[in-house]
């Protein structure tokens, strides 16, 4: 099976490359640009995340690895965790009391979809071809939390065992107007459209 390599990351000359399509552009419209407006754009703090944003979108939109770093605070409880993702929750609270809780201040976490119905053992490998592990659910939380949209477009579920060795997930998912996250044991396969969270091993 062909696999792609997650972490590899932008060139510098990719980097030089956006540099100069973006200064070719602004050139050719610069008599439509007021330059006092301009400053006052160049000033807000939100503007570079802005572009990044354009890009990142277009890069997922024909990707089947999506890769996000967050920071998450692992002081939190795990109903506080799911909380501050805005969503309405779907939740079996002994599922979510017992939640791998993961470690570090700053994770990456890769996103990537198999497309296919798959059982949680037979994702279990498709984990390990990839070099990763089911991400813990606080990273997934926090890269929700930072981004409220991302799962309209991109539906994700991480999985585990609990101490009876029973497999539990918990998903970020969108239908209709409503954003929730579910947290329980796991009775069925995944459907093809899940994309998975995972950590570098």
């Amino acid at each position: 099976m062909e696999t792609h390599n997650p972490i590899e990351p932008i060139t510098d000359g990719q980097i030089g490359k956006v540099k100069e399509l973006l200064d070719a552009k602004l050139r050719k419209y610069k008599k439509e640009l007021t330059s006092n407006l301009v400053q006052q754009v160049l000033g807000d703090p939100k503007l570079t995340d802005e572009l990044l944003s354009v890009i990142r979108k277009r890069i997922e939109a024909i990707s089947d690895m999506i890769v996000r770093t967050v920071k998450v605070n692992r002081n939190r409880s795990a109903k506080e965790a799911l909380k501050v993702t805005g969503r309405n929750q779907y939740v079996d609270d002994s599922v979510v009391k017992a939640m791998p809780k993961g470690e570090g201040e700053e994770t990456e976490v890769v996103f990537f979809k198999i497309g296919r119905q798959v059982s949680d053992d037979e994702l279990d490998k498709e984990y390990e071809l990839r070099g990763l592990k089911p991400a813990d659910p606080y990273s997934q939380a926090a890269v929700n939390e930072a981004d409220p949209a991302f799962a309209d477009e991109h539906p994700n579920g991480t999985h585990w065992k609990d101490k009876d060795g029973k497999w539990c997930f918990a998903t970020f998912d969108r239908f209709a107007d409503e954003r929730f996250v579910v947290v329980s044991r796991r009775g069925r396969d995944w459907g093809d459209g899940w994309w998975f969270a995972g950590v570098r091993k």
